[in-house]
């Protein structure tokens, strides 16, 4: 369940070979042929930022979540990996070997070009924009072992929020709505499980069950459940899981027989978007949340993942 850039932007292309594209029914719910669900009012113009690979490179684009045409938002013969749009909708967070090394950028909600968030020598990636925008969580080599950080934006100010030991694998930090916790996911001790610590520090608890673990972990909009992906060692399937904070319940969302990652909720919470291979190739959908009924997002040559959806201004 290794999450680094690398394995994001190379895992796709291994398994879409592999796979072939024998594999076309999906399960819960099944999947609208044509891609356009039925939207509500206003909800066909909430952008959808993601990954996409064509002829080997990838770079960072931007659809309607409802489908229509997508847009090229990075341009660089480097590697553009792991989206998430800023607070207030006007830009993206997002990770680039473009500098040699793994750092964090970001770039305008319309494109052009991408500014350094940081500027070191250290492999520093999976980055995620604190509630009120004024901090960003991410992930660094900074002082040793992989660990999960804390910056102030304005003052520069860092701190460590998690450290694991050496040999730890983290991924996927994600702030509560609140902002007063981060979900994040480590292989310390006993594989790769979710946890959840307070943004000010200490109180941190692991969420997952122990035989199957879990990774990239998102918060609802509601701050009371987290959804994260699901799969057993080395499995070929993978589930999309709710885990409900108060009472430790679990839902299962989907479980088509392919691996489905990338999980991330709508910004009301009524769906969420995410990334599988039920087609031999990484596709995003959309799931409702109240029947489970699906829909194609993305179309046309080259896997595509990681979704985010833009916030609601």
């Amino acid at each position: 369940m290794q999450t680094s850039p690398l394995g994001v932007a190379t895992r796709a292309t291994v398994i879409a070979a592999l796979l072939g594209a024998g594999v076309v029914a999906c399960g819960r719910g099944g999947a609208s042929a044509s891609g356009r669900p039925p939207e509500r009012a206003g909800a066909a113009a909430r952008d959808l930022v993601f990954e996409r690979t064509v002829a080997g490179n990838q770079d960072l684009y931007v659809i309607p979540a409802g489908g229509g045409v997508e847009r090229r938002l990075t341009d660089h013969p480097a590697t553009d990996a792991l989206p998430r749009w800023s607070r207030d909708g006007r830009s993206v967070y997002f990770t680039s070997d473009r500098s040699g090394n793994w750092q964090i950028y970001r770039v305008g909600a319309e494109g052009g070009p991408a500014a350094r968030v940081r500027t070191n020598s250290f492999t520093e990636w999976q980055v995620d924009p604190s509630p009120d925008g004024r901090q960003i969580a991410f992930l660094t080599n900074q002082e040793g072992p992989e660990h999960l950080f804390v910056m102030d934006l304005a003052t520069r100010a860092e701190r460590v929020l998690a450290r694991h030991g050496n040999g730890t694998i983290m991924g996927n930090p994600g702030w509560s709505p609140d902002g007063s916790l981060v979900v994040f996911s480590s292989n310390w001790r006993i594989g790769h499980q979710i946890y959840v610590v307070r943004s000010a520090g200490g109180g941190e608890r692991r969420l997952s069950a122990f035989r199957r673990g879990g990774c990239e972990p998102r918060f609802h909009p509601d701050g009371g459940r987290i959804v994260y992906v699901s799969r057993g060692h080395l499995s070929d399937h993978s589930r999309l899981v709710e885990h409900d904070l108060q009472t430790d319940d679990e839902k299962v969302l989907v479980d088509w027989p392919a691996l489905n990652y990338n999980p991330v909720y709508s910004p009301e919470g009524a769906e969420i978007a995410f990334s599988s291979n039920i087609t031999g190739e990484w596709v995003i959908y959309r799931q409702r949340l109240s029947d489970g009924q699906s829909w194609r997002v993305t179309f046309g040559a080259g896997p595509t993942r990681y979704p985010d959806y833009r916030p609601i201004p």
